[in-house]
């Protein structure tokens, strides 16, 4: 797969190092180099062939607003910025993802993701063959555990618990359950159309995973859930129809 060459413009080193360090750890990004303000950008592009520009836009001497409108062949660009007052003027300039620090992993990831796509999408539209194998995130997601990133098949999500900005996963591969800071309602987002559903404002369960329910709580393998009264109706009905399918 293609590698996507990344620059990083911002004026603070902190912040440089934070982007490089979630850049190498995506395999399709490829870091090439870190810069302090528009004019090193410059020279930079001028040096290498980059493909997509992590970009601040309150630097010192030129906003990263302005450098972006200076150019004339521009690479992808997500902004990375402490400021979100600049949202509408980076629709204007089409970049990829707007993104405002402090920025989790996973946000990275998914601003990521859309470059990508869009790269893909680009080649396409430009006759070439695209490659052969390409990122498919259908079956799976990433998830920030420590200092990696876990990769979670969906389908071996048994069931998922929160506990205020974190939660637990847990699945029929691990004997662990994968612990990240993510809030429930995210994950209930991303899964809602994947057989998952919220049965207790601290659970998300996947149905065909379900071996009973009785006295308002459901249980897979080991564990036993509560299921909240307001719950109940609509995983049962939901189980009912899944029966007769």
């Amino acid at each position: 797969m293609k590698k996507l060459k990344c620059l990083v413009v911002d004026d603070e080193k902190l912040a440089r190092d934070l982007i490089r360090e979630n850049i190498e750890k995506l395999p399709f990004l490829e870091f090439v180099a870190s810069v302090k303000n528009a004019f090193e950008a410059m020279e930079e592009l001028e040096k290498n062939p980059i493909d997509l520009i992590f970009l601040d836009i309150q630097m010192p001497g030129m906003l990263g607003t302005t450098f972006l409108s200076t150019l004339k062949s521009k690479p992808m660009v997500i902004f990375v910025t402490a400021y979100d007052n600049y949202a509408v003027e980076s629709y204007d300039l089409e970049v990829v993802d707007y993104l405002v620090k402090p920025v989790g992993m996973e946000r990275f990831t998914k601003a990521a993701y859309k470059a990508l796509s869009q790269s893909q999408r680009d080649s396409i539209a430009q006759g070439q063959k695209p490659e052969s194998r390409t990122v498919d995130t259908s079956d799976h997601f990433f998830v920030h555990v420590e200092y990696a990133l876990v990769k979670v098949m969906i389908k071996e999500i048994t069931h998922i618990e929160g506990m205020k900005d974190y939660v637990k996963i847990f699945t029929t591969s691990a004997e662990r359950p994968i612990l990240t800071k993510l809030t429930l309602k995210a994950l209930e987002e991303k899964l809602i159309d994947k057989g998952f559903l919220r049965v207790h404002r601290s659970y998300i369960v996947q149905t065909n995973k379900i071996e009973a329910i009785k006295n308002n709580y459901l249980h897979i393998g080991i564990h036993r859930i509560p299921v909240s009264q307001n719950h109940l109706d609509k995983l049962t009905s939901i189980l009912r129809f899944l029966d007769k399918t």
